[in-house]
């Protein structure tokens, strides 16, 4: 199957391991990602003001591209996902909003028909978890993985409808198709503090130590996600519970498809864990999921 693909800004720079994991991981499944030419950041914020439509005009452009090339857009950063869909449904029901665009931009307008689709969500529709456990030939055995969703991806829930927003579960049907342990805990849907890092770390404290406690607590043994910011957010984070707190135990945060790189039988080297801030390979080799002389 063929998509169109936005990585997004920080799938360039600061997580390059998330997307070389994606585009490696892609191949063996299937699933062809053609990137979008000439991509912009599409603003990481979905804009709320009513009054002008200047905040879309990235996404518009986005969109506008992938439809004329006739594909869905594939995303898979959590923010990039939740401000192109909603941009998707926006100029699909308001033609004030979608002229102002198409005339400011000076292209055909497009009115919405194309799908803004997650990698999980593309995965999913073309029975990809099954073929995943098809192809997996080093099933994660006994390591317990906790899927944080976070906010983005789930709300609001009307609009993204990418998921039960209370109760989610296409993280642990993933989970689940490369052979791990899905680990169920009480805050995986919570906001990790999300943008307010970048005015209060206070409020984003709080938010993210719960996270990881609560994932502690249940034993986890690594955290995956799709948010750039999540990841840096509870990343950070536990560099001053490990200072504050000599209980507490640093749990390796991954994306997603580094876990599944290792499960179609990727080279470690492939999967990126050097980049993470909390290196995963010691878990990873104590279960048996990588050889000691690995890197």
């Amino acid at each position: 199957m063929k998509y169109s693909y936005f990585p997004g800004c920080t799938l360039h720079t600061q997580t390059k391991n998330f997307n070389d994991s994606i585009k490696s991981t892609s191949a063996i499944l299937d699933i062809e990602l053609e990137e979008l030419k000439d991509w912009q950041c599409c603003g990481a914020v979905y804009p709320l003001t009513t009054d002008s439509a200047m905040g879309l005009v990235s996404p518009y452009r986005s969109l506008q591209k992938a439809h004329e090339c006739g594909n869905n857009l594939v995303t898979v950063c959590s923010a990039c996902y939740n401000v192109l869909k909603r941009t998707n449904l926006t100029v699909a029901n308001d033609g004030e909003i979608r002229t102002k665009l198409s005339n400011y931009m000076d292209v055909d307008e497009y009115a919405g028909e194309s799908k803004v689709l997650h990698l999980l969500e593309a995965m999913r529709e073309n029975n990809g978890f099954g073929i995943i456990k098809e192809k997996t030939i080093n099933p994660l055995k006994g390591l317990k993985v906790a899927p944080y969703y976070g906010c983005l991806l789930l709300r609001p829930s009307k609009e993204l409808k990418f998921d039960d927003p209370e109760n989610p579960t296409i993280f642990e049907e993933f989970i689940k198709s490369i052979g791990a342990v899905a680990v169920d805990f009480p805050n995986r849907i919570e906001c990790c503090g999300a943008y307010v890092s970048i005015t209060s770390q206070r409020k984003v404290k709080g938010a993210s130590e719960s996270i990881l406690k609560s994932a502690s607590n249940r034993e986890a043994d690594i955290i995956i996600t799709s948010c750039p910011l999540c990841y840096h957010n509870l990343a950070k984070e536990q560099e001053r519970l490990e200072k504050d707190d000599y209980t507490f135990k640093p749990i390796p945060i991954l994306y997603f498809t580094q876990l599944l790189a290792l499960a179609l039988g990727l080279e470690v080297e492939s999967c990126g864990f050097e980049s993470n801030k909390i290196d995963a390979r010691p878990i990873l080799k104590s279960k048996g999921l990588i050889y000691r002389g690995d890197a």
